[in-house]
């Protein structure tokens, strides 16, 4: 599918960050978003910033063309309720972006309390682990979709003090390959690193040198043409924006 083919864009983790300046890019080129992140507030606020030049008819939640939810990845339930929802919305998505992530505030191992270690390992793994349980199935029915885990330079390499966070992503790496020989035609899963961007995340590792990186803003648009434009022949490819 080429990008000029209106689609609709699946996000999770689409209140904030990379998730939410991806969902305002892909949705000004005229494509459908739907996603889910744990702050009703930020949903709300993004809401209004996709729906802000819809037509009047079309400017309420109920009746736009996107679509999202108050949900969080660590649920099995929740995401297989959020599977079932957008069947009957008629939004099977055509492209997923695992976006949900964490990262564990800087420390050795052996000082990340086990409750931050299942935090990091419990969204980004299992998370989107949960994605895949029950949107899989969906988009080999279709017999088409393209699955996007975001993954890391930290899933390729490694650093000191993000042990959880590059174990999280390294796993993203193995979780990736390992699911691209088990889909059917038509269908394709990549690891996708973003490169090194400016966010609350890269904030907490790297504290006021963040600021040396691109803006969220500034990669926006290069990360949705890149995702956009991927098709089946990508499938267990590692990219990075």
């Amino acid at each position: 599918m080429g990008e000029t083919q209106l689609k609709t864009i699946m996000i999770t983790g689409v209140s904030r960050g990379l998730g939410r300046v991806l969902a305002l890019e892909i949705a000004r080129r005229g494509h459908s978003v739907v996603g889910c992140a744990r702050s009703q507030e930020k949903l709300q606020a993004l809401m209004a910033d996709l729906t802000r030049d819809d037509p009047p008819s079309s400017s309420s939640s109920s009746s736009s063309k996107h679509l999202l939810k108050h949900l969080d990845v660590r649920s099995d339930n929740s995401m297989k309720e959020f599977a079932r929802l957008l069947v009957e919305e008629r939004k099977i998505p055509d492209i997923i972006v695992n976006n949900a992530g964490t990262i564990n505030k800087n420390n050795k191992i052996w000082a990340v309390p086990a409750e931050e270690f299942d935090i990091v390992i419990d969204t980004n793994i299992k998370g989107t682990a949960n994605i895949l349980r029950h949107f899989l199935p969906l988009l080999i029915e279709k017999k088409q979709g393209i699955v996007v885990n975001i993954s890391s330079g930290w899933g390729r390499s490694a650093a000191a003090e993000v042990a959880p966070y590059c174990a999280s992503k390294w796993a993203i790496e193995g979780l990736s390959k390992s699911v691209a020989k088990e889909l059917p035609p038509g269908l394709a899963i990549v690891a996708l690193s973003p490169g090194v961007v400016n966010t609350d995340m890269l904030a907490s590792c790297f504290g006021s040198n963040a600021a040396l990186y691109q803006s969220p803003e500034s990669w926006a648009p290069r990360a949705a043409t890149m995702i956009l434009n991927l098709t089946s022949e990508d499938n267990g490819a590692s990219l990075t924006i």
